[in-house]
């Protein structure tokens, strides 16, 4: 009980600055969790990056934010606790924070430029550095758990579109009614970008800066990485995508060592942000490399990552990530990030 009792503590303290402005270091200085030799599980949690100003929402909604988040990561830490798997608990965690529309993953996932919604979502295990990974969904209910599906049951690691979600329905993976994802908080912020783009080509500016606006508005993306009592190491994220993504538009999230990595003899990573920047500079697995050839810290190796890497290519978004020893790095350069 003692041992339970020390970890919450823990993430209390650290959980609870959840909102951060921009003049603010992205990230909490002086404050490097160190788990003791006997503590032998871990358990970090995201759900996005983006712009979150303080007042931005209202203390009602940032209850249920909170909640939501403190359930996730509950879920998944006394699953380890119970003796279940990294896998297990990366799984479980996210499934709760696909089940919620407050995020931008499964029920609250947003909608591409033609008014769909399209999953995307991927998991790998540290042990054996297997992988499984989904894309362009829009009828499975739990896109990580069709990843793990994917990961543990196929030949394969990557699996897309109506051929995934055939294997779903073989595997007897939850399917839903694609007007099951629809909200209608994602739905107006299709129609207000939308009405911002026509107003920008009347004006003849550019859609890049018009999906930066949208990515500087919008956070959701989920993850989770896990160390287990094994001493294995697991990373998983899930993602609706960016809003008014052009169809068939994949980002960072399934891309094997751009949003999700895991190496038993580095560390676990799932990242959320601008997906294009993640892909292009292997956000996930760079991370991991600093730290297996340049002997960086879990945490120096992902602010490297995120505050220069990333930041100086123009990209925004952010990490979280667990070592084989259980230490914690949190790194992001947008202006806030769920995490716990």
């Amino acid at each position: 009980m003692k041992k339970v009792l020390s970890f919450v503590l823990v993430v209390s303290i650290f959980w609870l600055p959840t909102f951060v402005y921009p003049q603010e270091a992205p990230r909490l200085p002086d404050f490097k969790i160190q788990q003791s030799p006997k503590l032998q599980t871990g358990f970090v949690i995201h759900g996005g990056a983006g712009a979150m100003r303080r007042g931005s929402l209202s203390p009602s909604q940032e209850k249920f934010y909170r909640e939501k988040l403190k359930e996730s990561l509950m879920e998944g830490y006394n699953a380890l606790l119970n003796g279940k798997t990294s896998i297990d608990a990366v799984e479980v965690a996210i499934k709760i924070m696909e089940d919620s529309p407050l995020f931008n993953a499964g029920k609250g996932s947003v909608f591409t430029a033609n008014g769909k919604n399209e999953l995307d979502a991927s998991i790998m295990d540290g042990r054996t550095q297997n992988a499984g990974a989904v894309a362009g969904l829009h009828k499975v209910k739990n896109p990580i758990t069709l990843a793990r599906a994917v990961m543990e049951k196929s030949p394969h690691v990557m699996m897309i579109g109506d051929g995934d979600e055939k294997y779903a329905e073989e595997l007897g993976i939850t399917l839903v009614p694609e007007k099951y994802f629809w909200t209608q908080q994602r739905w107006d912020s299709l129609q207000k970008i939308i009405k911002k783009e026509k107003a920008k080509k009347s004006r003849k500016e550019s859609i890049e800066s018009n999906l930066q606006g949208e990515f500087n508005n919008k956070f959701g993306t989920v993850g989770a990485v896990a160390l287990d009592k094994y001493g294995n190491l697991a990373a998983g994220t899930s993602t609706g995508g960016m809003t008014y993504k052009k169809y068939g538009r994949v980002g960072d999230v399934p891309v094997i060592g751009a949003g999700t990595y895991a190496n038993n003899v580095t560390c676990a990573v799932s990242a959320t942000g601008w997906g294009e920047f993640f892909i292009r500079l292997s956000v996930a697995r760079d991370i991991a490399s600093l730290m297996e050839y340049k002997n960086m810290d879990v945490q120096k190796a992902a602010d490297t990552v995120i505050h220069k890497k990333l930041q100086d290519l123009g990209g925004n978004g952010g990490v979280i990530a667990i070592d084989k020893q259980g230490n914690i790095g949190i790194s992001f350069n947008s202006e806030g990030m769920y995490r716990a």
